[in-house]
């Protein structure tokens, strides 16, 4: 019967799903932003992987260390996972519907909680299988967010959520990357980069205005200020903005060689796949 009510959850979610989002007022609607937090976000804690096109590896160093790429992270989950659901459809691409990228590449659900998805909506799949729809899903483009997800739990109607991981392959349609730059910043504040990631303008830039056009930043993280770009609070360290500069001056910067491992070891903490 929750399985049941799934399906209707998943109809009712692309025949609603919100072409246009309203600006929330910070000052005005903080209360409301606080209870969308305790019911859908509440224990969240999920991170934005850069694709592995954007890591400097090796880059102004004599010896060029062996740098894990952030894909790394996606990889390690779906190896240690007892189950593996892919949900044959991304419910926001279709809903909106998508353009510019692949509706067939839904979400990964890893863990056991995972079991209670309906195979109405998806398939369970091998680890080879988990493996290939990751990487199809970054050579398309797509954007890795990655980790704990009430959200899903809530509309899923499975758990507990310690039992299941999240692995969102998001594009400018997607619930997350639409919501946070229209949302009170108390609902971002569970989605960051990774540790030890962070984007930056050199002082090269040219303020050609190609890394603000529309489509480009899926976080609204980046914005032009007189003649050069500037990297802002709402950057979650994609580097979608480092692949489409044209004179390649905006770059990911890795603080910490460590920060897959941080990653991991962070997420491990919340959610057991095994």
């Amino acid at each position: 019967m929750a399985k049941d009510k799934q399906l209707k959850k998943a109809e009712f979610y692309k025949k609603f799903f919100p072409r246009k989002l309203p600006k929330m007022n910070p000052a005005k609607l903080k209360f409301v932003a606080k209870m969308i937090e305790k019911k859908f976000l509440e224990g969240d804690e999920l991170y934005c992987l850069p694709g592995d096109g954007v890591i400097p590896i090796g880059e102004k160093i004599e010896k060029p260390p062996d740098m894990v790429l952030p894909s790394r992270v996606v990889e390690h989950f779906i190896e240690k996972a007892s189950f593996r659901f892919i949900l044959d459809v991304c419910i926001c691409r279709e809903a909106m519907p998508c353009q510019n990228y692949p509706i067939d590449i839904g979400c990964i659900f890893l863990g056991e909680a995972a079991r209670g998805i309906h195979p109405g909506l998806g398939r369970e799949v091998s680890k080879e299988e988990a493996l290939d729809h990751a990487r199809r899903a970054r050579e398309a483009g797509l954007i890795h967010s990655v980790g704990k997800s009430k959200l899903d739990t809530v509309w899923l109607q499975i758990g507990p959520g310690e039992k299941l991981f999240t692995i969102c392959n998001c594009c400018p349609c997607c619930c997350i990357t639409r919501g946070l730059p229209f949302s009170h910043p108390l609902l971002g504040e569970n989605y960051s980069r990774m540790p030890g990631v962070r984007v930056r303008v050199t002082d090269e830039c040219q303020g050609c205005g190609t890394c603000v056009e529309e489509g480009v930043c899926i976080f609204g993280g980046i914005r032009m200020e007189g003649d050069r770009a500037v990297i802002g609070d709402q950057c979650r360290g994609c580097g979608r903005c480092v692949s489409v500069c044209p004179n390649q001056v905006i770059e990911v910067v890795i603080e910490d060689q460590g920060y897959v491992q941080q990653t991991i070891d962070r997420l491990s903490k919340k959610i057991d796949v095994t």
